[in-house]
């Protein structure tokens, strides 16, 4: 079987297989470094830590390379062998929390790979191989039945875990054949799936970062309960949507007898019964406006779309939740005028609602209809 010294001579693949990996351990790990400051989560710096140890080890074969002086496997193996156990540990605790006593694993992991350099005697360069090969897919099947299942992102890192086992596979085929013929083409293989995984890994991580940050955002601007956007942020597209002059209609909703069936059937049958009028809601303005919770009881739309007809969209709610749940609900309705901002329309169409909820309850009324009961009033009084 041909030396590593020999195989960095034949091939300058190897050469520059350990460039890469070290340039992407190095970035892994500033990146890793940068975020764990600012968020404290332990996945960063084990993550972190295992691309330390990657660049150390790759560091190594670089220094192999140009010096020509061979390393042993013995002492570059085990960095490898734990920066895998530390890269299987980083992906789960990015999507799951783990036991405090499970933090010891590194240090146990840790303890396992110095074993044969403790125990010499006993561990001849064979028993030291099968060894470490049997720790290192130990912990590949542990990868694959453990963690794939528990995080978000299983498919892409079962195919990195693929990846890696079969690079595994073609370092224990040099290991223990005797021929040297095809060993140029598996070790160029075994030199460039490394790469592949950590790319992977790479990309792992930055779908869960871009991942957190739409969560972050997405908390900041809609309700916890219902998952309708929060007042502050309906409101700055209701005023959005005026400056640009669009035709826009808002649509007020007040749950009616809310306050009662707080009393008689506790807050969480309450929660449970806000959150089924806001699936209506949201189901009823999906890609005609958006939805919002304006507070407590009271749910509000807009609507954009110029093809559409306000009017009917305000009775589809209200038949729906009068049919689908076990409230009814008071609505009402306003279109956008000429001089009218968005805090008056919104107001107008509260108005509307509280006629609605003042005269008999589970209808839809329109600002326009008061508006001009009003107007005929005062004609009449003059």
């Amino acid at each position: 079987m041909p030396s590593e010294q020999a195989m960095f001579s034949s091939f300058p693949i190897f050469s520059i297989t350990a460039i890469c990996g070290a340039y992407l351990a190095v970035l892994m790990l500033i990146m890793c470094l940068l975020i764990y400051n600012k968020q404290r989560k332990k996945a960063y710096i084990y993550m972190a830590a295992a691309f330390f140890f990657i660049m150390t080890y790759e560091s190594l074969n670089i220094h192999q390379a140009f010096s020509g002086q061979a390393i042993l496997e013995a002492a570059t193996r085990p960095l490898q062998l734990y920066s895998f156990v530390l890269l299987n540990m980083s992906v789960l605790l990015l999507y799951r929390r783990i036991r405090q006593v499970r933090y010891w694993l590194p240090a146990i992991t840790a303890s396992l790979l110095t074993i044969p350099i403790l125990l010499p005697d006993f561990f001849t360069p064979r028993w030291t191989n099968l060894y470490l090969d049997l720790f290192e897919w130990i912990t590949i099947y542990i990868g694959f039945t453990k963690i794939t299942p528990r995080i978000g992102q299983g498919f892409k890192y079962a195919i990195g875990l693929s990846i890696y086992a079969l690079s595994a596979f073609i370092h224990s085929i040099q290991r223990y054949t005797i021929s040297e013929h095809g060993q140029e083409w598996l070790s160029f293989a075994g030199a460039i799936l490394p790469i592949v995984f950590y790319s992977i890994i790479f990309f792992i991580l930055i779908q869960r970062i871009i991942e957190l940050m739409q969560s972050i955002y997405r908390s900041s601007i809609t309700d916890g309960l219902t998952g309708l956007y929060n007042r502050r942020f309906f409101m700055k597209n209701l005023h959005h949507y005026v400056a640009q002059q669009l035709k826009v209609s808002a649509i007020f909703c007040d749950i009616d007898n809310f306050k009662k069936l707080n009393d008689t059937e506790g807050h969480a049958r309450a929660d449970e019964v806000l959150k089924q009028v806001s699936n209506i809601l949201e189901e009823e303005l999906d890609g005609i406006g958006l939805t919002g919770r304006y507070g407590g009881e009271e749910l509000v739309a807009l609507v954009v779309n110029r093809g559409t007809r306000v009017s009917q969209v305000a009775e589809r709610i209200r038949s729906r939740v009068s049919e689908e749940t076990i409230v009814t609900i008071s609505v009402g309705y306003s279109s956008l005028r000429k001089g009218v901002d968005g805090d008056a329309l919104m107001k107008q169409a509260d108005q509307a609602m509280y006629i609605s909820k003042t005269s008999g309850k589970n209808r839809v009324t329109a600002y326009r209809s008061i508006s001009s009961r009003s107007s005929t009033s005062h004609e009449a009084a003059n």
